[in-house]
């Protein structure tokens, strides 16, 4: 047999030929290596939403710890509601609006209730959808921490159920509709918001102001010389697992932009981390100039305000630029907490300066740094995109705060504002072994 099998190499018969087994073809293997390409897409893609929904977790941690003891229970069932209701509605209505067919480039006008499947079809629409829900669901829990405290929960349920299927969708639709179905006028005049510092951070952080703006600051925030009084987080720890739970699911929120298994995502990686690590430092010094302290707080809102900032250019930038973007991230978060709060905008957890501004930030370094270059033309489109989302997601997020607030009502009375929303929304305490509750 050792013989025959020499005689047939030796003559160059196919082995497999020899065997009775088709001969794989130049054609067969490109197909072949083709579908090991688009099996290895799914995997990364359904990995990197893995990534992105333990995201969810990172921000109930950060809020809980940021914010005091008798809110915790609060904190963790508005972002429990935050991904459920967003993943309902975004099912429903939201996705089709983000990526559906048009002739407008404003909104989509298919694919509700994920009408593009059926069974026998190529089921890519499924894996796009899981990674694009846990986007909608980001940007509906960056307005908890703005709201914690002094929210009714009924209203905040009906808010997270309207920006998943409407105002996060519409104005993604316009900068990233063409990614299924779509396309958008924003994109079309190009538009640089590689993962969404924007299309996602920012709308959700405008839309935090706009709710902490029609909310009012908590009792007790303001004094009537109108000093600031700090209300500490009553969990610093909890806080920092938090930061450190959201950077690791950054790896999977830029990468995973790709939707590709493919090279790209190296720089990606890096671009990220670095820009985090600016961050972090720079928020650190410039809390030290200003409060003679390195401030923790200050610090974890440097890491993710970075996280944020690089969100937009990730894909279209230098390791160096991003090391740029970060440390000037660090900085602005700082003075925009202090801005914030000299103006009795009551934040507790920072995210209008973290998600909001800092998504501003991020979107005009895409235009700035941009590693094919830059003119004019880019960073006045970067710039059209940055007040096109300030004017959408504020605008809306007012209305839609103003409406709950003359129907279902949007803030809770005083005496549950002090007794603390774990009791009164919820019956329900994250500590029952300790007193943590005050009273007027």
């Amino acid at each position: 047999m050792k013989i025959l099998f020499m005689i047939v190499t030796m003559l160059g018969i196919p082995l497999m030929a020899w065997a009775g087994e088709d001969v794989p073809t130049v054609a067969s293997n490109a197909e072949a290596i083709k579908e090991v390409q688009a099996h290895a897409d799914y995997v990364w893609t359904l990995v990197a939403a893995a990534l992105v929904f333990f995201m969810q977790a990172g921000f109930a941690m950060v809020e809980a710890g940021f914010t005091r003891a008798k809110n915790a229970v609060n904190i963790l069932m508005k972002n429990l509601m935050d991904f459920s209701m967003g993943s309902i509605f975004f099912w429903a209505i939201g996705f089709g609006l983000m990526f559906g067919a048009t002739t407008t480039g404003w909104f989509g006008t298919s694919g509700f209730f994920l009408s593009d499947f059926s069974p026998g079809k190529d089921p890519w629409v499924l894996a796009f959808w899981m990674f694009q829900v846990v986007f909608a669901a980001t940007a509906a829990t960056i307005v908890s921490g703005a709201m914690a405290e002094r929210t009714k929960f009924i209203g905040y349920l009906v808010y997270s159920a309207l920006l998943s299927a409407f105002i996060y969708p519409i104005f993604g639709s316009w900068a990233w509709g063409s990614l299924y179905n779509g396309h958008g006028w924003l994109e079309k005049l190009g538009f640089i918001d590689f993962a969404g510092s924007t299309v996602v951070h920012s709308i959700g952080g405008w839309v935090a102001l706009a709710g902490a703006i029609v909310l009012g600051p908590r009792i007790g925030k303001y004094t009537k010389d109108g000093k600031v009084k700090p209300i500490p987080g009553h969990n610093l720890p909890l806080a920092a697992l938090g930061v450190f739970i959201l950077w690791l699911g950054w790896f999977g929120f830029n990468p995973g932009s790709t939707t590709a298994a493919n090279k790209d995502i190296a720089m990606i990686f890096v671009n990220t981390n670095l820009a985090a690590a600016a961050g972090a430092i720079l928020a650190m010094i410039t809390a030290w100039i200003k409060f003679k302290k390195p401030d923790a707080g200050m610090s974890l809102n440097g890491a993710l305000a970075g996280l944020v900032a690089i969100t937009s250019p990730c894909a279209t930038v230098t390791p160096l630029s991003s090391v740029i973007i970060g440390a000037v991230a660090g900085v602005i978060v700082v003075l925009s907490v202090l801005f914030f709060d000299r103006i009795k905008v009551d934040d507790p957890v920072g995210a209008v300066s973290v998600h909001g501004v800092n998504g501003a930030w991020g979107t005009l370094a895409a235009g700035i740094f941009n590693i094919g270059g830059t003119s004019a033309k880019i960073i006045g489109v970067q710039v059209l995109g940055i007040v096109a989302a300030f004017i959408w997601a504020f605008g809306t997020g007012f209305i839609i705060f103003k409406l709950i607030e003359k129907t279902v009502g949007l803030r809770v009375s005083p005496e549950e504002e002090a007794e603390g929303l774990d009791y009164g929304e919820h019956g329900a305490s994250a500590y029952p072994d300790f007193q943590i509750a005050s009273r007027i």
